[in-house]
C-alpha cells in the first residue's frame, strides 16, 4: 500500500479512488456502528430526505434517521444522536439513514473500487480490513462538518488509521482523544445545544476501537446499503 491519501469533505470524496473509506466521526459513522451492535437489521444511506422518505414508503418496518445542520429532520423517527435510540426500538428494523456530511460522502465516491465506512470507534477494525485487502489505493476522506468544513475529529481518525496501515505506532491517542472535548467537540458542552447534541453523544462517539467490525457499503437495485463485516 504505497498510495495512502487523505482527502477532505465532498470533493474529496468525488477524488477518491481504490478502497475508499468515508470518514465521520461526529456522528454518522459512529452512530451506525452503534445500530448494528443493536441488531438493526440493515442499514440503507441515502443522499437526500426525499430519498429516504421515498425509501421508507418500499420498505416495511423502516425508521428513518437523520439530520441537516445537526437537527433531526422533521418527519423523521430520529436524528442523528447515538445516546437517543433505544436496541428495542430498532432491533430488526432497515434504517434509512441521510446525514449532511457523511452519507454525501457515500453517494459522492464515484471513482472508488470498494467503499467502507470509518469512525474512531471502529478505526483499529478498518485498518485490519484495509491491511487483509492489501489494496493498491487507498483513500480516507475526512468528511468534515457537513461537508464543507475540516473537522478535528476526523482528521485524527484519518491519522490514527493511516498510521496503523504504515506499521507507526500512534502514541499519543489518548491526549488526542481527549483534546476534542475544547477543539471540535465544543457543541456537546453547550448548554444551548443539548437537545441537539448531548454531550453523552460526544463520550460515545471518542470511544475508540469498540467496535471490532467495520461496515462496507454495496448497492443493490434499491439502492446503497451498508452491511456489517466482522474482522
Amino acid at each position: 500500500m504505497s498510495d495512502i491519501k487523505i482527502l477532505h469533505l465532498i470533493e474529496g470524496a468525488k477524488q477518491a479512488e481504490g478502497l475508499t473509506v468515508i470518514i465521520d466521526v461526529f456522528r454518522a459513522f459512529s452512530l451506525e456502528c452503534y445500530l448494528y451492535d443493536m441488531d438493526v437489521k440493515q442499514i440503507r444511506p441515502v443522499g437526500t430526505i426525499e430519498e429516504a422518505f421515498s425509501l421508507r414508503n418500499q420498505i416495511q418496518d423502516s425508521i428513518l434517521i437523520g439530520e441537516r445542520h445537526g437537527k433531526k429532520c422533521d418527519g423523521f423517527d430520529y436524528g442523528n444522536s447515538p445516546c437517543s435510540i433505544s436496541k428495542q426500538d430498532v432491533a430488526g428494523k432497515t434504517i434509512i439513514h441521510t446525514t449532511s456530511a457523511g452519507t454525501q460522502g457515500i453517494v459522492n465516491a464515484v471513482h472508488a473500487s470498494e467503499i467502507i465506512t470509518g469512525s474512531l470507534v471502529n478505526a483499529k477494525a478498518v485498518a485490519e480490513y484495509i491491511i487483509s485487502r492489501q489494496p493498491q489505493k487507498v483513500s480516507l476522506v475526512c468528511m468534515g462538518t457537513e461537508g464543507i468544513r475540516p473537522a478535528p475529529e476526523d482528521e485524527l481518525c484519518a491519522a490514527y488509521i493511516k498510521s496503523i496501515l504504515e506499521g507507526r505506532e500512534f502514541t499519543d491517542i489518548n491526549p488526542r482523544v481527549s483534546h476534542l472535548r475544547n477543539h471540535g467537540g465544543e457543541h456537546f458542552f453547550d448548554p444551548s445545544k443539548q437537545s441537539i447534541f448531548p454531550e453523552a453523544d460526544f463520550y460515545l462517539c471518542i470511544e475508540y476501537n469498540k467496535f471490532p467490525f467495520i461496515i462496507k457499503i454495496e448497492k443493490d437495485k434499491t439502492g446503497y446499503f451498508a452491511r456489517k463485516h466482522e474482522i
